[in-house]
């Protein structure tokens, strides 16, 4: 009820100025619609590129420290020697110790939804004359298939990990000329064993799906000469941002080696950073470009409204009511501009969706507008409208009645 008068002369003054109010709302619209579009879209690519990226590995490994070797120096001053530094040696697959015990521990932590045991080794899958390097994996299946979701990413056959079976990427099927129920022989460190594909799977990346071979745990243990051992545990987080703290805590801990997704994949972390960065100055610049907008708009309304501003001091109207009524229009402007932008958006995003496909007609990757990202972008947008019309404001509360009645 306060703001009654103040509403309907806003809107009254808007109504006048009807085109310069329907181009700055169609102003409003676009620049609200291309943030929202970019977020949206921004929002999407970073989701498909983490999901593809996470979807072959673990949020966070804990794995032996490497091995290294001491160099002994005499001190000047004395008799003792000192050892004083330290230099790389060629790594070996070690197990970390105690890995039964350590599972339970991790499991218990609130950050931690999934420990999954595993034993890699380097080796060469062959069938008769053809022979390929490829990289041992020896899991739980169970536990695996909750890190990366193994089972969903079988294109032929069913996994399936008993005794004397594995599983192998796509491409490396392709290369040996094998298909499931065909075995293949596996030598590793001068262990030979053969195994019986189960199924083929697409991991995500070719270069994976063409060298990787995953066996049961106590196979791997047997082929790496790790009886009972792991190599590396793989953790899945409830939070994957939470990922790099929980590293730095466990590293700090306990004596092995911590490394989160965000460490393996630091070139990806500065692309999605880059991203979000851009992505921010986008929304900055449409939004100071909504600012002068409004505000141009505005300043016009005041010079052309100057005697109408006049007759309603001269009828008793306080400066706090002229100012409530160009914050009005500020605010009534980008609402309506705000409405259309977030619906422009939504329909620029379904044009995407439906036109933009890969080779295989599926969309590229799956893009869609949050109504908490909506409503934040548009409430900002109203903001933006409310202090465009700050300045303009101020300035006709301060006409003197009867100067802008002579005018």
């Amino acid at each position: 009820m306060m703001l009654g008068f103040e509403s309907r002369v806003a809107t009254r003054f808007l109504r006048e100025g009807r085109m310069q109010t329907v181009l700055i709302i169609i102003g409003v619209a676009a620049g609200v619609a291309v943030v929202a579009y970019i977020s949206a879209l921004i929002t999407g690519l970073q989701q498909n590129t983490i999901e593809k990226t996470l979807g072959a590995q673990a949020h966070l490994t804990l794995s032996p420290l490497d091995d290294v070797v001491l160099t002994a120096r005499a001190p000047a001053n004395a008799d003792t020697t000192e050892l004083v530094q330290t230099q790389p040696r060629a790594q070996r697959p070690r197990s970390i110790s105690n890995w039964q015990l350590l599972v339970p521990l991790l499991e218990a932590l609130p950050e931690v939804a999934v420990v999954s045991p595993m034993v890699s080794a380097a080796g060469l899958a062959t069938r008769g004359e053809a022979s390929k390097a490829i990289a041992l994996l020896g899991v739980d299946l169970d536990r695996y298939d909750r890190i990366v979701s193994l089972r969903a990413k079988v294109v032929d056959g069913t996994a399936r990990l008993e005794p004397g079976e594995g599983i192998i990427g796509r491409e490396l099927a392709n290369d040996l000329g094998v298909r499931v129920g065909d075995r293949i022989g596996i030598v590793t460190g001068g262990v030979t064993d053969s195994l019986r594909v189960t199924a083929l799977v697409d991991l995500g990346v070719r270069d994976l799906n063409r060298r990787t071979v995953i066996v049961p745990l106590r196979t791997a243990q047997s082929l790496a000469n790790l009886p009972g051992g792991a190599t590396s545990l793989d953790l899945t987080l409830v939070d994957i941002w939470s990922a790099q703290t929980l590293a730095n805590d466990l590293g700090a801990r306990w004596p092995y080696k911590a490394e989160s997704w965000q460490q393996a994949n630091a070139q990806l972390v500065s692309a999605l950073n880059a991203q979000s960065v851009s992505t921010a100055v986008i929304r900055g610049v449409v939004m100071v470009v909504v600012v002068l907008g409004i505000a141009s708009v505005l300043v016009v309304s005041v010079v052309q409204k100057r005697r109408e501003i006049g007759i309603l001091r001269a009828m008793g109207a306080t400066q706090g009511q002229v100012l409530r009524i160009f914050l009005l229009q500020g605010a009534i402007v980008g609402a309506l501009g705000s409405v259309l932008g977030v619906l422009l958006a939504v329909l620029l995003i379904g044009v995407f969706t439906h036109f933009v496909r890969g080779a295989d007609g599926l969309p590229l990757f799956n893009i869609t507008l949050e109504p908490a990202l909506a409503l934040r972008i548009a409430a900002i947008a109203t903001v933006c409208g409310v202090l465009a019309a700050v300045a303009p404001a101020r300035s006709a509360a301060k006409l003197d009645p009867a100067e802008a009645i002579r005018l």
